[in-house]
C-alpha cells in the first residue's frame, strides 16, 4: 500500500531533523493518511478511498465527492478514483 493520497496525490516529502546542537540527519514527512468510506450522490453508491486528512476536509468544503472529482485534475486521481470520475461524468452525460 502506497503512502500517497488517492485524490490530491500528496505523498511523502523529505526533509532534516534539525538538532539543540545544529546537527542535521535526513527524514520524511508522511502524509496523514486515512481510509474513509465516501458517498456519491449521483451513483448512490459508496467508496472505500485511502486519503489525506487535508483532502477530506476539502471533499467536505466542496459540497461532497462528486463535486469534489468534478473539480479534480486526472494525473493527481489514482486509477480507482479516476474509474470513479469517469462514471460519474458517464452518468451525468445519461442524465
Amino acid at each position: 500500500m502506497s503512502r500517497r493520497c488517492e485524490l490530491t496525490g500528496k505523498g511523502p516529502m523529505t526533509g532534516n531533523n534539525v538538532s539543540h546542537a545544529n546537527n542535521k540527519t535526513r527524514r520524511r514527512f508522511l502524509p496523514n493518511l486515512q481510509d474513509v468510506t465516501l458517498i456519491s450522490d449521483s451513483l448512490g453508491r459508496s467508496f472505500k478511498f485511502r486519503i489525506s486528512s487535508a483532502a477530506l476536509r476539502t471533499v467536505d468544503h466542496r459540497g461532497g465527492l462528486d463535486a469534489f472529482l468534478a473539480r479534480a485534475k486526472d494525473d493527481e486521481l489514482s486509477p480507482s478514483a479516476l474509474a470513479v470520475k469517469k462514471e460519474l461524468a458517464k452518468a451525468a452525460a445519461s442524465a
